[in-house]
C-alpha cells in the first residue's frame, strides 16, 4: 500500500495545548497581520506580466487546446478570474499573512462550491475542484471565495451596495462558523456535513422568499438527476454494435480518432495501466468494486478554464451489462500554483497531493478517487488523480441569480469553506482571530473590491495581447 497522507497541523503525540494557548495563537496573528490590514491589495510598480504568467502555465499543456483556454478566458471578467489562479496566488504569496494554515482548496471561488453525492447517497453541499490545493494561510482561500463573489455580483450589474453585502454576508458566515467550531469536539468538527436538505441551518434567521425556495428545491432535484446512468446515455453511442464514448471534438475526442493505430495501441495500453496501478491508491473492498468493471473505451476531454490544456481522460467501464457503466475521469495534476509561495507538496505524486486534500477538505468523498504516475508515449512522467466523471452534482448559475439568492448561496459558501478549513486547521486559533466583530468582513469587502478591479485589468491585458498576436486564441465550442 502506498504512504499514508501527510496532514498539517500536530504530529500524533505532541503535546496538547490547551484552548486558550490555541486562542493566543489567534490573537498573536493579529499583531502579525492585523485585520484592517486584509484589506490592503498593494501590488507595486514592478508587478509582474499577467499574461506571461499565463503563457508559463500553457507552455506543458496540450499544445492545440491552449487557444480554446484563452478563449474562454476572454469570455468575461469572471470566467477569466476562474483561469487565473496563479496570478492571484503569485499577489497573495508576495504579500504578509497571519500564518494560520490550513488545507487549501487554492481556488475557492463560488463556482467550486457545488452539490455532490455522499457514499451514502444522500446530497449535500461542499468544495468540488481541488486541482491547487495545498497547506497555506486560511485567507488565501477567503479571499479567493470573496473576490469571486464582488465579481459575480458586477457581472450582475449590481450596485456597490449590494456587492459589498454580499462579500460581507460570505466571511461572516465563515466566521460566525468558525466559532462553532472553536466550541466543539475534535470528532464532532470533523463529522461536520452541510447536507443539501439542511442548508437552511446556515442561513440568517429570516426565512428566504418563495421564489428562493422554489429554485433551491428545483436545484436539489436536478442535481439528483445528475447521475452516471445520464452522464451515460449523453456521452455514449454505439458503434458496430458495441458501446462506445461519442466523439464531439474537440471537447471529447475518442482514442480511436486521436492518433494512428501504432500510437493509439501504446497509449490505450499505458492508460489501462495507469487504471489497473490506481487501484492500489484504493482500499482493498473498493479495489473489489472496481476489478468488477472493465474498460471498453477512452477519450480525450477538454475540462473548465483554468485547467484547458491539461491531459484529461475519460474511461468508459461496464460492469455486469451495457446498462451497468461506471465512467471515470483521469486529470493531469501537476504542481499546485500555491507551492512558490507556501512551499512544495509532501508528495512527490501531485495526483496524490490533490486526492490528498480533498480527503481532508471534503466531508463525503468520491468512493473512487485515487492517483496515479504513468509514462506518456512522448517519454514525459505525468501525475494523475482519477475520480468519478459525475455523481449528483450541481453546479451554481450565479448570471441567472437574484441578489437575494446570490446573498444567501455567499452565505452557504462562506460557510462551508469554514467547515473545510477546520477539519485541518485548528478552528480555536481561526476563530480568534476572525472576532466577533465585523472587522474581517469590511477589510475582505474591501480588498474583494480592489481586487477585481485588478482582474478586470488583467482581463483586458489578455485582450490585448490577442489582438496583437502574442497568444492564440481559439472560440470556446462549449
Amino acid at each position: 500500500m502506498r504512504e499514508q497522507d501527510k496532514a498539517p497541523g500536530p504530529a500524533a503525540g505532541g503535546p496538547r495545548r490547551d484552548p486558550a494557548q490555541r486562542a493566543a495563537d489567534g490573537k498573536a496573528a493579529r499583531r502579525r497581520v492585523p485585520r484592517s490590514a486584509q484589506a490592503r491589495f498593494e501590488p507595486g510598480k514592478k508587478r509582474f506580466d499577467p499574461v506571461e504568467l499565463l503563457e508559463q502555465q500553457s507552455a506543458d499543456r496540450v499544445r492545440e487546446l491552449v487557444p480554446i483556454r484563452y478563449g474562454r478566458m476572454l469570455e468575461s471578467p469572471f470566467r477569466f478570474y476562474r483561469g487565473a489562479a496563479g496570478i492571484m496566488a503569485a499577489d497573495l504569496g508576495q504579500a504578509p499573512h497571519t500564518g494560520l494554515t490550513t488545507q487549501l482548496c487554492g481556488d475557492a471561488h463560488l463556482l467550486n462550491f457545488r452539490l455532490l453525492a455522499s457514499p451514502e447517497r444522500r446530497l449535500v453541499f461542499d468544495i468540488n475542484d481541488f486541482d491547487e490545493t495545498l497547506p497555506g494561510p486560511f485567507e488565501w482561500d477567503l479571499k479567493r471565495l470573496a473576490t469571486s463573489l464582488e465579481i459575480a455580483a458586477r457581472a450582475r450589474g449590481l450596485d456597490a451596495r449590494r456587492r459589498t453585502a454580499i462579500v460581507r454576508g460570505a466571511v461572516e458566515a465563515y466566521r460566525e462558523r468558525m466559532r462553532l467550531f472553536a466550541g466543539m469536539g475534535t470528532l464532532d468538527v470533523w463529522y461536520a456535513q452541510d447536507d443539501a436538505d439542511q442548508l437552511a441551518a446556515l442561513l440568517p434567521a429570516e426565512q428566504p422568499d418563495r421564489t428562493v425556495r422554489r429554485r433551491t428545491a428545483k436545484a436539489l432535484a436536478k442535481a439528483r438527476t445528475r447521475t452516471t446512468a445520464q452522464a451515460f446515455d449523453k456521452l455514449t453511442t454505439v458503434v458496430d454494435g458495441r458501446r462506445r464514448i461519442a466523439s464531439d471534438p474537440p471537447l471529447i475526442t475518442p482514442l480511436r480518432e486521436l492518433l494512428p493505430d501504432d500510437q493509439r495501441v501504446e497509449l490505450e495500453s499505458k492508460l489501462r495501466e495507469l487504471l489497473r496501478n490506481y487501484s492500489d491508491s484504493l482500499s482493498a473492498e473498493r479495489r473489489m468494486l472496481l476489478s468488477r468493471f472493465q474498460v471498453v473505451d477512452m477519450a480525450r476531454k477538454v475540462v473548465g478554464v483554468g485547467s484547458v490544456g491539461t491531459r484529461c481522460w475519460v474511461i468508459l467501464a461496464i460492469g455486469r451489462d451495457d446498462q451497468d457503466p461506471l465512467l471515470l475521469q483521469a486529470k493531469e495534476a501537476g504542481p499546485s500554483v500555491l507551492a512558490p509561495y507556501a512551499g512544495a507538496a509532501v508528495h512527490d505524486n501531485q495526483g496524490q497531493r490533490v486526492v490528498a486534500g480533498q480527503r481532508l477538505m471534503q466531508s463525503a468523498g468520491d468512493i473512487l478517487l485515487g492517483w496515479e504516475r504513468v509514462i506518456g508515449i512522448d517519454g514525459q512522467q505525468r501525475d494523475f488523480y482519477i475520480r468519478q466523471l459525475r455523481d449528483w452534482k450541481g453546479i451554481a448559475q450565479p448570471d441567472t441569480m437574484s441578489p437575494t439568492m446570490l446573498r444567501l448561496f455567499a452565505r452557504v459558501c462562506g460557510a462551508s469553506l469554514a467547515r473545510a478549513h477546520a477539519r485541518s486547521g485548528d478552528p480555536i486559533a481561526l476563530a480568534a482571530y476572525a472576532g466577533g466583530g465585523d472587522a474581517l468582513d469590511r477589510a475582505l469587502a474591501e480588498f474583494a473590491e480592489a481586487y477585481a478591479d485588478r482582474n478586470a485589468f488583467d482581463h483586458q491585458a489578455l485582450a490585448t495581447a490577442a489582438a496583437d498576436g502574442r497568444v492564440p486564441v481559439a472560440p470556446s465550442p462549449g
